[in-house]
């Protein structure tokens, strides 16, 4: 009896699969997450909600996060066998569904991750033609796309932190297109995200991270 042939094979991997929303895009959300956890995590709990959550395994949806979270491209011939390949990389990988999330976007998928002692969580959305949105970055409201270069910076509170951070970045002629903060309370930790239309110079990256009221900046390029 002749093998089955999956979704992928009869579509090819350019992942534009019975929907793009189920495929491009959760390849995309996935790699943001590889961006933020620095490489491909050890451990990984992907809870897919809603329309993921009753579609995941048919759309091919586990086999894109997974890809994603390895560093793939959307267009990469290796999604197909991304399953494989992440158990062969070790990588401890577990699917919940939940299919009832009336507060979520119907194509909502969060990713609790852990590499050492490193932990980051993400919540993603697939919103259409490979567009994405991430959501929420471990418990801070997020609202970034990733079509733009983006920094994301953990901080503390401090007064006049915004204003200092853009003008480093104005002398790499950095045209800031969004900018998203939240924070936990007033003088607590904060979370700032911007995109850019062009990338910061990395001795400004690096410098914005060794500010000692700065705990952590991320740099992810245009996806």
């Amino acid at each position: 009896m002749p093998e089955k042939s999956s979704i992928f094979d009869m579509i090819g991997p350019v992942m534009i699969g019975p929907s793009s929303s189920h495929t491009a895009g959760v390849v995309k959300i996935g790699k943001v997450a590889h961006r933020l956890m620095g490489e491909t995590p050890d451990d990984v709990e992907i809870t897919f909600y809603n329309s993921f959550a009753r579609t995941y395994e048919g759309h091919g949806s586990d086999r894109a996060i997974l890809a994603g979270l390895l560093g793939m491209n959307t267009d990469d011939e290796r999604i197909k066998t991304s399953l494989a390949l992440a158990k062969e990389a070790h990588v401890d990988y577990r699917f919940k569904s939940i299919g009832n999330a009336s507060t979520l976007h119907p194509n909502t998928v969060k990713l609790a991750m852990k590499r050492g002692e490193d932990t980051c969580t993400v919540v993603g959305e697939s919103r259409g033609g490979g567009v994405i949105r991430i959501r929420q970055l471990n418990g801070f409201e997020a609202n970034f796309s990733c079509s733009l270069h983006t920094m994301v910076i953990k901080a503390d509170d401090k007064k006049g932190s915004i204003a200092f951070i853009t003008d480093i970045l104005s002398h790499d002629d950095c045209n800031i297109a969004t900018m998203t903060v939240s924070r936990k309370a007033k003088n607590d930790m904060a979370c700032l995200i911007l995109e850019m239309d062009s990338a910061p110079q990395q001795i400004s990256i690096d410098y914005i991270n060794h500010l000692n009221w700065v705990k952590r900046t991320w740099y992810i390029p245009q996806i």
